[in-house]
């Protein structure tokens, strides 16, 4: 006998003959027009739901929950199940401090929304994929959400992956994982050897997440050998360490790198004493970690914001807690003082945006004093030559973006510059090549005053323009087509020249061939050569 039965969030079990022809599963007659697809996973078997041709799959775990015991501890394995288990909803983001749409840019980004509420069921991924073909062996794009490494989530709005996989015709998968103190308070000196990889379990889940795709995502219709893992601003600062790390290799074939480039980790001593100080916010000794596993997470997150408020005050975001260079998950500084041997192999892809800091600068109406006093406080006595060359450089820029812009290079882009460096370096000596690009494309939001701001090729990446910060229109789509061409074509074959952009040399230590996404879209042999040789003098 087959029962109907209205979607729920649980696991529904069924028992009479499968109407797919899986033993012990019945699908009612609109399942059976292939709406709620089902795939069997090494755990179980689960529902999506597919909708104009395109299969999804929310909420798919990969590691367990993480309260409790399992706080501060390596991911954990998921039970397996009996049955079909719904994917068709979120997982909890991972435990965070809200935020707000008291700024403009957070309003434009989106980044105050998580569907599903926060909680510490975190240890889940979506996924995106035009067929279940178990023999279609599709490019696989993994995106790692930004948010530095406190914030944001894999279900947000910009990391949705169907129109990207529509385009690309590839499996497109989002992750969720611990951040803050939950994925990297360093407690192994604090709480002995259970606890010596605490200060790297936000990075242990995602190598899990890699775990799990390498075992599943042939159910999926993807290509186990071909996993591209990319993502912007933290997300690139996680592939950048995910490039350093042992048990992540062999897991992804393809790196990208977009404005996060993460050259050193947390050091052990530094990262022990800042947990030292959030102990100490939750008044409890150094030794109680027990005590902390059993408290509410809001309890950790206030005590966690208490540290965070000096980095906001001073415009910065929360630095308190990122991964920490533990001798095992981590063994060394990513990109420091060289390209990491385990990932030579894998090509790269790093970017920046021309003018990343405006979206932390409100000083939009910024006069020429204000540029040179700025100016000052970075170049010294060389403050009226910088602001002379910035405005050679754009004549029509306003003081405010010529400010944004000098921050943006002294800290994004010079970091940008050093991971490509040694990742030619390494090419040269028979690594893998890299590619780089500079965005120039500007965001037209409130009349175009954010410039080509930090996260402006976020959504159009996954050739998305949904959204305030890129609009709705045909130069934003024609922009998401090309950038969103080169990661397809770089997920598909390890070079991301293709027919919608002109031809684009790898990156050497000679040339510094480097793509510029315009709108007159071009390769520039060193652009912007004398700005950087400016700051690499002083």
């Amino acid at each position: 006998m087959t029962r109907t039965f209205a979607p729920s969030r649980r696991l529904f079990l069924l028992s009479a003959a499968s109407a797919t022809g899986a033993t012990g599963l019945a699908l009612p007659a609109w399942g059976r027009r292939a709406l709620w697809p089902v795939v069997e996973t090494s755990n179980g078997k689960l529902m999506g739901a597919k909708s104009g041709g395109m299969n999804s799959f929310k909420g798919i775990r990969y590691g367990a929950p993480t309260g409790g015991s399992n706080r501060f501890m390596p991911p954990q394995p998921v039970e397996k199940w009996s049955g079909v288990k719904e994917a068709l909803a979120f997982s909890d983001a991972a435990p965070q401090m809200p935020n707000n749409r008291a700024f403009d840019y957070g309003d434009l980004i989106v980044f105050d929304r998580h569907p599903s509420g926060l909680g510490e069921d975190c240890l889940a991924l979506n996924l995106w994929t035009p067929t279940l073909d178990k023999d279609a062996k599709k490019p696989v794009i993994v995106v790692l959400h930004g948010g530095g490494f406190y914030g944001g989530s894999g279900n947000s709005f910009g990391m949705d992956g169907d129109r990207m996989a529509r385009f690309a015709d590839s499996v497109v998968i989002a992750v969720n994982h611990r951040l803050g103190a939950f994925g990297f308070a360093n407690l192994a000196e604090l709480g002995g050897d259970d606890f010596a990889q605490s200060g790297a379990v936000g990075m242990l889940d995602i190598v899990a997440a890699l775990d799990w795709i390498q075992e599943n995502v042939a159910q999926f219709g993807g290509d186990p050998s071909r996993v591209m893992v990319y993502g912007q601003s933290g997300g690139g600062a996680k592939v950048s360490t995910l490039l350093a790390m042992p048990s992540a290799k062999g897991k992804m074939h393809a790196a990208g790198v977009m404005s996060g480039s993460m050259l050193t980790a947390g050091d052990p001593d530094a990262a022990t004493k800042t947990a030292e100080r959030l102990m100490a916010a939750l008044d409890l000794e150094p030794g109680e970690i027990g005590k902390m596993q059993a408290l509410p997470f809001t309890t950790i997150l206030e005590a966690q914001a208490k540290l965070e408020a000096a980095d906001r005050a001073k415009g910065e975001a929360p630095r308190s807690f990122g991964p920490v260079v533990d001798g095992t998950a981590i063994p060394r500084d990513p990109f420091s003082p060289d390209a990491p041997a385990v990932s030579k192999d894998v090509p790269m892809i790093i970017s920046t945006a021309l003018d990343e800091r405006t979206y932390r600068m409100a000083d939009f109406d910024l006069d020429e004093a204000g540029l040179l006093a700025y100016a000052e406080k970075r170049a010294g006595d060389e403050a009226e030559a910088a602001v002379a060359l910035y405005k050679a450089e754009d004549p029509d820029a306003s003081p405010h973006m010529l400010k944004a812009r000098m921050d943006t290079d002294l800290s994004f882009r010079k970091s940008a510059f050093r991971q490509a460096e040694l990742k030619a370096a390494q090419a040269a000596d028979g690594g893998a090549p890299v590619w780089t690009y500079l965005w120039t494309w500007p965001s037209p939001a409130y009349g175009g005053r954010y410039g080509a701001v930090h996260g402006i090729d976020v959504g159009l990446s996954l050739n998305s323009v949904r959204g305030g910060l890129t609009g709705a229109s045909a130069e934003s789509q024609l922009m998401a087509d090309r950038i969103s061409s080169a990661w397809a074509s770089f997920a598909a074959t390890g070079d991301p020249n293709n027919e919608r952009l002109p031809d684009w040399p790898a990156y050497t230590q000679d040339e510094r061939a480097t793509m510029i996404f315009d709108v007159d879209t071009r390769v520039e042999n060193d652009p912007r050569a004398d700005i950087r040789a400016f700051w690499q003098s002083l």
